[in-house]
């Protein structure tokens, strides 16, 4: 048994996925694959489009083994959390042979070079980066050019890292790396070249469109606008969430409730919300005053230096009562315990071999976390709860509580 782990949002699974899927087995001649999958809100933070158990059984349907869920404390975090989250989950396995990702480049080279810097992070590059930073730089702005002056510094000139830098799924590859060589991991990283539109293209150009543009499209347009996007069972699963929900989720949907927390909310606690920096609270109040929607909240909001899926993190933090000073010592812990949400019988195979090699508790009822005396199971648990009841509270549904405890995961028989 070859292994290949994924780290993913599915929001929702287009054939960009697939071509992902299927290009990783191929290269990697894996015979079976693991999906650590954001739950109810996704890494731009905003909330999932479709609620976890959906995107996990459309997942399944479209040929992955096994999903488990990526925990919401690192589902909602910056490119080098929500990296390390994943690769601790994928670690925590024990059974994992091959983690594949995609990057624009799909050259490991380079993308090792900038991980090794920025794990050492040399006299040079802290230099430049604060005087970046002294600039008014974006922190990634900032970064990126400490990044391409440190390494021509070391010699390294081979490729144009300012390019590299610049491109989204390249910046989650190096964090990807970066977390295998933090936490000693032997799981072998694998890129794979991205195929078709950036995944923040809001136009569909070509059949491999981009996830920001099918919802996009399903919100504007109804969901049969994006028939020929996605594959089969994906249209079909997401028609089927439509009819039970009469409605998809989106940040939208929730600004009444965050313009009531930002006016509310003390303003020495909503300098601790988790990505807040001091004075950055301030200016997001101000524009809450003179906001109509969350579109002009967070566009109005946004700057160089704070770009909007900052902004986006930091009121789904607020929403979500994410505080700095609670979250961080998480961070330093191990995975406490991993939840499946889906499965083939190839992924029951999984579960026992997961079974059989790690020591990692195994959620197969949400109610079982009970059985777990922790106080870091409680924490993550606790979090989890509370994103997955205020997601359906996003779908106006009339007892959005306990959900997690309400729904099982999805088995393909």
């Amino acid at each position: 048994m070859k292994v290949v782990g994924f780290i993913t949002e599915y929001n929702p699974f287009h054939y960009g996925h697939k071509y992902h899927l299927d290009k990783s087995l191929q290269l990697t001649r894996a015979t079976h694959s693991i999906a650590v999958m954001s739950s109810s809100f996704v890494q731009r933070g905003e909330p999932s489009i479709v609620d976890k158990w959906t995107k996990a059984k459309i997942a399944i349907e479209n040929g992955v083994d096994l999903v488990i869920e990526l925990p919401f404390v690192y589902s909602t975090q910056s490119a080098e959390f929500f990296a390390l989250g994943g690769v601790k989950v994928l670690d925590s396995l024990n059974i994992v042979d091959y983690i594949a990702f995609g990057s624009e480049i799909g050259n490991l080279e380079p993308l090792t070079q900038i991980a090794d810097l920025l794990l050492k992070e040399t006299d040079e590059f802290k230099n430049s980066l604060k005087k970046n930073l002294d600039l008014g730089m974006s922190f990634p702005a900032a970064r990126s050019l400490a990044i391409e002056y440190s390494l021509k510094f070391k010699g390294l000139n081979s490729f144009d890292y300012g390019s590299i830098l610049k491109q989204s799924n390249n910046i989650l590859a190096i964090e990807y790396l970066k977390a295998l060589k933090k936490i000693g991991s032997s799981i072998n990283p694998i890129p794979i070249t991205r195929q078709g539109s950036d995944y923040k293209e809001e136009t569909i150009r070509e059949t491999f469109a981009s996830a920001t543009a099918i919802r996009k499209s399903i919100l504007a347009n109804g969901i049969q606008s994006i028939k020929n996007l996605v594959p089969d069972k994906t249209y079909e699963l997401l028609q089927e969430f439509y009819y039970n929900h009469n409605n998809f989720n989106h940040l939208e949907n929730y600004y009444s409730v965050i313009k009531y927390l930002l006016l509310t909310t003390h303003r020495d606690d909503l300098k601790e919300i988790l990505d807040m920096e001091n004075g950055l609270e301030n200016r997001i109040v101000e524009q809450s005053l003179h906001s109509i929607n969350m579109e002009e909240l967070i566009g109005n909001s946004s700057t160089k230096r704070y770009p909007k899926t900052r902004i986006q993190r930091i009121l789904t933090h607020l929403l979500n009562s994410i505080f700095g000073s609670t979250i961080q010592d998480i961070y330093s812990k191990e995975v406490p315990y991993i939840r499946f949400l889906g499965a083939n019988q190839k992924g029951l195979e999984l579960l026992s071999l997961i079974k059989e090699k790690s020591n990692i508790p195994i959620l197969t009822k949400f109610s079982h976390h009970e059985n777990i005396k922790n106080d870091i199971v409680d924490q993550f648990i606790y979090y989890e709860k509370n994103a997955t009841d205020l997601y359906y509270f996003g779908l106006n549904m009339k007892n959005p509580k306990n959900m997690d405890y309400k729904t099982s995961p999805y088995i393909k028989k």
